[in-house]
């Protein structure tokens, strides 16, 4: 029984650990996470980061703080995760948008998280029963925290700032079991028993995979301290009942979120639970290998799935015999069974039948279930080497982990560079292709940007985003048609894109089709209400369509939203023109070009405006100033003409009109006006 073995204390320091103490391994794992995220700080948001802090207008004060402990509901990374979006509320009130303090943040959670690995492996392997083949329990755990801490594979959760989900609620699962710990060698003070019960409480504010965390410690407590699990019940009912009631925090927080992470995960997203649970025998096996051979690390493996088991049998068979071998150890070597427990425990959430379907598979997930690979493989090679040699082993394996995450952070420099990288090391993936795509666009290299955005489609032919994002590419170039058929592709993938809605209309606005513009830029708006960019695009279609009057809200609409611009100042005021409100028109106008005085169109509808409001002395000056712009405008020098004619200047409404003519032979208007002009002369 496990208990018989606890409650004896560590056993003395052997040959080759006379090195060792508890706070000399504390200092090096600090040094050794220092020097292997030493550049973190000075690295850009990158991925799923601007959903979390750029896209998130909860963050963007601490009060009131109801604000931000709701999150919005979208599936980004702090939906429905309270406490994960206060931490980045702090960051936000501390340097804004600047990334440096997120990151910061990020490897304080990750240093704090491995301190207390550190201190709980040194009270859980000093209680471990012999035949878990055991040594010296300090510097053991030392070894493992210190490899968990440096190890290339925690990469993507410690530098990305969205994955910081992943890294605090490992931190709270961490410290509910260590603080379970201390209690049991204090004597059972509540202290520490509210501690752990505070921690577990904590992390369900921060991610859902929190969930195992009252069955790990139930699990800790029967396999190291009271020998089974109806001892731990007896000993400890209230205890057990109290950590239970978070779960109804983790209920209330899902359950407000819709009951799933938007279209991220849940039910009845067009996935199976049978094929989620394939692909993740394929997870689990590529975990357990990056685990142990870390090579190549991808930051996006897509959202694949498995067709049939026969394509995964050999990942299926291998993680089903390590169920069955865990199943036996529970039984028969507690200690064992208990890291394969918790191994899985970890995983379940993300790895069982609920499909994620944003991420079928993901390097984060193994954030927690990698200390309990390395305690059994530390564990195992300490039955082998000496001290001194398991020593000098784990030095050396921390040191090459070391340079592989300095080496991995390299790629997270920018966007480019980790699209770049996951293109090349997982070419099937098509949101790579698009992502890698939109940064090259972003760089303005559009040529480079085009084979990705294609490359995207052609893994996945109903690839909304990447057939907007070519059209786009594509209408820079002048492509016009083809643009127009790739964004009608995007809407027939997903007729709720708001972004292709507006990028349609645009084009057909620009094609000369106002009436279906307008239908499509109504349709953005209804996918996306305070949209002014569609409010500006609508009242303009509207107007080309002959409905001036119907397309002054939308102006007034688009100017009420912060879309203040002159081309929006010049639109609404042709509109009110057109309806016949000149005083109105002329504001409009008027601010328009106090905004952009070189606006050639702008001066000379000004102009028009003022001269039909009895105004010609006021439009004179607008229309000179028009002519100085643009100097080959047949309908400039003709209107400026008529208006010198009401200022009884006739020769030089003549010379407009002549020039006008001489601009623009067939101009009828020009022509009878100059005759009548010139008859008028006659009889003076």
């Amino acid at each position: 029984m496990a208990n018989d073995v606890v409650r004896r204390g560590s056993p003395p320091t052997s040959v080759g650990f006379a090195w060792f103490r508890p706070w000399v391994g504390a200092v090096i794992i600090v040094v050794a996470a220092l020097v292997a995220y030493h550049a973190v700080p000075s690295l850009p948001f990158v991925f799923d980061d601007a959903g979390a802090v750029s896209q998130n207008e909860t963050i963007c004060r601490l009060w009131p703080l109801s604000e931000v402990l709701t999150p919005p509901a979208d599936g980004t990374a702090s939906s429905g995760r309270p406490l994960v979006n206060l931490t980045l509320a702090i960051n936000y009130a501390i340097s804004g948008e600047a990334p440096w303090s997120y990151h910061l943040l990020n490897l304080l959670i990750h240093f704090a998280a491995a301190l207390t690995l550190f201190g709980l492996l040194r009270r859980t392997l000093g209680h471990a029963t012999p035949e878990a083949g055991v040594g010296t329990a300090g510097p053991l755990a030392f070894c493992i925290a210190l490899l968990w801490t440096v190890h290339p594979l925690q990469t993507e959760t410690v530098t990305c700032v969205a994955q910081r989900t992943e890294s605090l609620m490992g931190l709270c699962y961490l410290l509910t079991l260590y603080a379970f710990s201390r209690s049991a060698d204090s004597g059972w003070p509540r202290s520490w028993l509210t501690v752990s019960v505070a921690a577990c409480l904590l992390g369900m504010a921060a991610k859902e995979a929190m969930v195992t965390a009252p069955v790990a410690v139930l699990l800790y407590d029967r396999t190291f301290v009271a020998g089974s699990f109806g001892e731990a019940w007896r000993r400890r009912q209230l205890y057990y009942l109290v950590l239970a009631v978070t779960w109804l925090l983790l209920a209330w927080l899902v359950l407000r979120s819709g009951g799933s992470r938007g279209a991220a995960a849940g039910l009845g997203l067009g996935v199976s639970s049978w094929s989620y649970a394939l692909t993740q025998c394929r997870a689990i096996a590529l975990y357990l290998k990056l685990a142990v051979w870390p090579h190549p690390l991808v930051a996006d493996y897509g959202t694949g799935l498995a067709g049939s088991l026969t394509e995964v049998w050999p990942q299926a068979a291998l993680v089903l015999a390590l169920l069955g071998a865990t199943a036996w150890a529970l039984v028969r070597r507690p200690a064992v069974g208990f890291l394969g427990g918790c191994f899985f425990l970890m995983l379940a959430p993300s790895s069982s039948v609920v499909p994620l379907v944003a991420q079928t598979i993901a390097e984060h997930r193994m954030y927690l279930p990698l200390a309990s690979v390395l305690v059994f493989g530390v564990c195992a090679l300490s039955r082998i080497l000496t001290g001194a040699g398991l020593t000098v082993a784990a030095l050396l394996l921390a040191v090459a982990g070391t340079a592989l995450t300095i080496r991995r952070n390299e790629v997270y420099r920018s966007e480019l560079a980790l699209w770049a990288d996951t293109v090349a090391k997982f070419p099937a993936n098509p949101r790579a292709h698009y992502n890698l795509g939109f940064a090259l666009a972003r760089a303005g290299r559009m040529a480079e940007a085009k084979p990705e955005y294609e490359a995207a489609i052609r893994l996945k032919p109903d690839y909304a985003e990447a057939h907007n994002n070519l059209a786009n590419a594509l209408a820079q170039s002048g492509r016009d048609a083809e643009a127009r058929a790739h964004y009608e592709a995007a809407l027939r993938a997903d007729s709720h894109y708001a972004d292709a809605h507006y990028n349609l209309a645009d084009a057909l606005l620009a094609a000369g089709e106002p009436g279906p513009a307008a239908r499509h830029y109504a349709d953005a708006l209804r996918l996306r209400p305070k949209d002014a960019r569609a409010e500006a695009g609508l009242a303009q279609a509207l107007g080309a369509s002959g409905r001036a009057d119907a397309a002054l809200p939308h102006y007034v609409a688009a100017l009420r939203l912060g879309l203040v611009s002159p081309e929006l100042r010049y639109n609404y005021g042709c509109a009110l023109f057109v309806a016949g409100q000149l005083p109105e028109a002329i504001a409009q106008l008027a601010a328009s070009i106090q905004a952009q005085p070189a606006f050639a169109a702008a001066q000379h509808n000004l102009a028009l405006a003022l001269a039909n409001s009895g105004r010609p002395a006021e439009s004179v000056p607008h229309y000179e100033e028009a002519l100085r712009l643009l100097p080959q405008s047949a309908e400039a020098h003709g209107n400026l003409a008529r208006a010198l004619e009401q200022l009884g200047r006739i020769d030089e409404a003549i010379r407009h009109d002549e020039t006008a003519l001489q601009l623009q032979p067939n101009f009828a208007e020009a022509r009878a006006h100059l005759a009548r002009l010139r008859a008028l002369a006659s009889r003076r």
